[in-house]
């Protein structure tokens, strides 16, 4: 086991720990090392005294290991590129290692992550689409392991530290577009329901729908996964509809293209027949034909904003703010057009 430093004011053993949270010395140990097998009351009286005494390891006297954790909900896509592109053009000019851990599709990593974290001592970690919920995060902050979460899953309020984009604002422009394009029948094809950003997004488009004198039709507002089979699912169900859009804003590029895979099944051209808004503004929208109309979001720079945010914690420095929502903007191409009708 390393050794364990306490404040000269403060300078306490493990053993005075494990007395007053009335525990016994390997419980401490055990809460010390990120151990899982631990009841979660027992785990946060003791963080509480750990963070209380001003707790700080350092195994055998050596400083944070010179990495940054990199953590995505799932990997995999242009999505995740640019964002893993962005971390490591700063990471390298700050001579530091990434490591890419992936939750499997899940919202929250596993404790054997944060063991893990917890033994490598990382300089800090970036979790992607992927939130830590109140145990987990007292486990870093009790080892003064910074964290930086970007797209947040859910409001992980203002005490923690996050890279957004103004994703109501994204959904807003991309309906806007086709309203002022003369569409009246506009669909929306969003995330899942219990991920902020989607939410957003689809408040976005309703907002510009109401904005605009029309009525949100719930039929037209369909749950997807911002996946390419999800957009495909959603707008074969939306196009097969007696009074069918001539409009969708999909809430990804990913789901925009799962929208063009549906209409090519019903024969349907776009712009022609179906005009389509996807969003993130990723290479492939350059690369589809009809190029794809989409709200760009800053991915590249969201990733560098968040990479310094967790550097400039390691070192600690004091952020002049822990919450930063990056601007969006609509890139008009070849998918979108006046409606006809």
């Amino acid at each position: 086991m390393g050794r364990y430093s306490w404040p000269v004011a403060q300078r306490v053993t493990i053993a005075e720990i494990a007395e007053q949270a009335g525990v016994s010395v390997p419980t401490v140990s055990k809460v010390l090392n990120g151990r899982a097998d631990v009841a979660e009351e027992t785990r946060a009286r003791v963080e509480r005294l750990i963070r209380e005494h001003g707790y700080r390891r350092r195994a055998s006297g050596t400083p944070a290991s010179p990495m940054i954790d990199l953590v995505f909900s799932q990997l995999g896509g242009e999505w995740a590129i640019e964002l893993i592109r962005g971390v490591e053009e700063v990471a390298r000019a700050e001579g530091v290692e990434v490591v890419l851990s992936e939750c499997g599709g899940a919202w929250r990593p596993r404790q054997e992550w944060i063991e893990s974290v917890l033994n490598r001592r990382p300089l800090g970690a970036i979790l992607v689409f992927s939130d830590l919920d109140a145990d987990q995060r007292a486990q870093l902050e009790a080892r003064r392991i910074p964290f930086v979460v970007v797209d947040p899953v859910g409001d992980v309020g203002p005490d923690v530290p996050a890279i957004g984009s103004a994703n109501w604002n994204g959904g807003r422009l991309a309906t806007q577009h086709l309203t002022a394009l003369g569409h009246t029948r506009i669909a929306v094809i969003g995330g899942p329901d219990d991920v902020l950003c989607s939410r957003q997004r689809v408040d976005g488009y309703t907002d510009a729908l109401r904005s605009s004198g029309l009525t949100v039709d719930p039929a037209l507002v369909r749950t997807g996964d911002f996946s390419v089979t999800g957009g495909h699912r959603e707008a074969l169900a939306l196009l097969r509809l007696p009074d069918p859009p001539t409009a969708i804003f999909a809430a990804s590029d990913l789901t925009a293209l799962g929208v063009y895979q549906a209409a090519r099944e019903l024969t349907l051209e776009i712009p022609r027949d179906l005009s389509v808004v996807g969003y993130d503004d990723l290479p492939v929208a350059q690369h589809v034909g009809p190029t794809l109309t989409t709200v760009h979001q800053p991915l590249h720079h969201m990733a560098e904003l968040a990479t310094r945010l967790v550097l400039d914690l390691s070192r600690g420095a004091t952020p002049t703010a822990l919450r930063l929502d990056l601007a969006v903007s609509l890139q008009v191409r070849q998918s979108t057009t006046k409606h006809k009708g």
